[in-house]
């Protein structure tokens, strides 16, 4: 929902005021504090992936409509100098569309020398500018990549684009941006067999995959719980080439649950792998991400139906003042996410839950 209500950034009915002032961070009425900023450069794509965008795409916004380079510095600007930002991902969409995106990356270096800056990426065109994305300050990579099979790669994105991707890949590490994470969905009856056969692409080179359960953010609203495949069936699939121990490092607010892997009767540490299961199995209690759209909307959750504006206040003025105004907007927003999958409870899939009118490309993961 954009415009309305929303747009004020009004507390559900019977949340209690939001305490603090602009230095007091990004708090909701349940004790979160979202540290974790996701800020999305572009609704573009040149994926059409199945279980996110329909066939024949969507419309795009205009780019007067999209953030500006100097309104995405200044908004990191106050999510780190104000409000506790702690780390950042740029996403889209494809951000690797957005032809400023080098100079985006070094100018929020130059402004934060120590912010950890990731990119979310399909890694179509990556080769190309892998380096650059480096040498500009990018500190590393997630990598979209369901499949290693051409057929299956052509199934799931409709396009024939495996081959940049994996060059992408190649590119990026060679870069240094490391560790590289690859980002994989399984469908059913498309991809669910290659999830041993990915993993073990990953351990070989060092990168760190992480299986996304299937969620309701697909364009074409086709999304059924049953038809899902769950995290605990990720980890039988995997179970039948590796042996899966819990990380015994702390999760700490990361949306996947860690597990080391080993082939089975061997000592060795292969690596980790990561599943995140936002469907089955809900971190909501410990969510530490805000969400910026690529025309500067606050979604304080993913699954979240309201959409707080901030831009037409980027745009109202640039004083100190100004920049107070649009701190405690994006703070009323965060005051005001919801307990968990944009309801008061968790349950995607149940009867009382309502799917976002946005898919995740124009969300921005």
């Amino acid at each position: 929902m954009v415009g309305g209500p929303a747009d004020d950034a009004a507390p559900r009915p019977g949340a209690a005021p939001r305490p603090g002032a602009p230095g007091s961070g990004l708090v909701d009425q349940f004790g979160r504090v979202a540290t974790d900023m996701r800020l999305s450069l572009t609704d573009k794509c040149n994926l059409r992936c199945s279980y996110c965008m329909p066939a024949e795409g969507l419309a795009w916004l205009a780019k007067a409509k999209l953030l500006t380079a100097a309104e995405i510095v200044r908004l990191v600007g106050l999510g780190v100098d104000r409000l506790g930002v702690r780390e950042l991902r740029l996403t889209g969409g494809e951000p690797l569309v957005r032809a400023d995106l080098v100079e985006i990356i070094a100018a929020l270096r130059r402004n934060h020398p120590s912010l950890p800056i990731s990119l979310t990426t399909n890694g179509v065109g990556l080769a190309g500018k892998a380096q650059a994305l480096a040498d500009a300050g990018l500190s590393r990579l997630n990598v979209s990549m369901d499949t290693l099979h051409h057929d299956a790669f052509l199934q799931l994105t409709r396009r024939p684009f495996l081959d940049q991707v994996l060059a992408g890949i190649e590119a990026a590490d060679a870069a240094g941006l490391r560790p590289i994470k690859v980002n994989a969905v399984l469908l059913r009856g498309v991809n669910e067999g290659h999830a041993a056969e990915l993993l073990g692409w990953c351990l070989e080179r060092g990168y760190e995959l992480r299986f996304i359960e299937q969620m309701p953010l697909d364009a074409d609203h086709g999304w059924t719980r049953d038809g899902m495949i769950t995290a605990a069936e990720i980890r039988e699939l995997l179970a039948a080439s590796f042996e899966l121990v819990p990380d015994p490092r702390a999760r700490d607010g990361a949306p996947a649950e860690r597990f080391e892997v080993r082939r089975h009767g061997s000592p060795t540490l292969l690596g980790t792998v990561g599943i995140i299961a936002s469907v089955t199995e809900p971190f909501c209690a410990d969510c530490r991400r805000t969400r910026i759209t690529a025309e500067g909307k606050v979604m304080s959750c993913l699954f979240s139906r309201t959409e707080v504006d901030l831009l037409a206040l980027l745009r109202a003025g640039s004083s100190p003042a100004d920049d107070d105004a649009v701190a405690e907007r994006w703070q009323d927003a965060m005051w005001a996410k919801p307990r968990a999958h944009g309801m008061g409870h968790p349950g995607l899939g149940d009867a009382d839950f309502v799917q976002p009118d946005r898919s995740m490309s124009a969300i921005g993961g």
